[in-house]
């Protein structure tokens, strides 16, 4: 249980990272990540990495620049400009459904303009799922100057959208439903320089 706790990668650049252990039933046609990031880095970097034998960007999180969030899907992505960051927490969450091909995306707490995603695509099931690295290949194929330096919390993944309500739940750190991963029980694996601390403050 990572209630109130934070990982610290401490190095930059670093090739750190956290495995994560999600219990997949089967292929996503939809899905919600979130997390909650506080770093001063100005360089790219990635946040939330989901890759398959097949597809290495399956789903990304991933942050090019201050102000700018990408997310992929199946290797195809979509931009979300943010306001810049006053060295504060950032809380985002992404949402994705095939049938439909809606990206949905949440900034602390309130949601961007929704674009358009991969209508119709697969996410591929068998993954390798990585916090502070992006993978160009499964489970591997690092640039460091991709790598994350700051603290990472509250990660989660869903096998489903989450209505507006949740998203702001998910924001609030509020009740949130059953999930793939979970902060509050999530199963993981420390690679490298990453310290599991108390959070500093809200």
């Amino acid at each position: 249980d990572l209630y109130r706790k934070v990982f610290v990668f401490r190095k930059d650049p670093s090739d750190a990272y956290v495995l994560l252990r999600a219990k997949l039933h089967g292929p996503l046609q939809n899905f919600t990540v979130c997390l909650r990031s506080y770093t001063d880095l100005a360089r790219p970097h990635s946040l939330f990495s989901y890759a398959t034998k097949a597809q290495d960007n399956e789903i990304l999180l991933f942050k090019p620049k201050p102000g700018e969030y990408r997310l992929y899907v199946g290797g195809k992505f979509v931009i979300f400009r943010v306001p810049e960051g006053r060295g504060d927490w950032e809380h985002v969450c992404a949402s994705w459904e095939s049938a439909t091909g809606i990206a949905e995306f949440w900034f602390n707490g309130k949601p961007w303009p929704r674009k358009g995603l991969q209508r119709g695509y697969t996410v591929g099931a068998e993954a390798a799922i990585l916090l502070g690295q992006e993978q160009d290949t499964f489970g591997g194929g690092f640039d460091v100057y991709n790598s994350f330096s700051g603290e990472l919390a509250d990660v989660h993944l869903w096998d489903a959208g989450l209505s507006p309500d949740k998203m702001r739940a998910a924001y609030q750190s509020l009740r949130l439903p059953p999930a793939l991963l979970a902060w509050k029980s999530l199963s993981y694996e420390v690679k490298g320089d990453v310290v599991v601390k108390p959070r500093l403050r809200e």
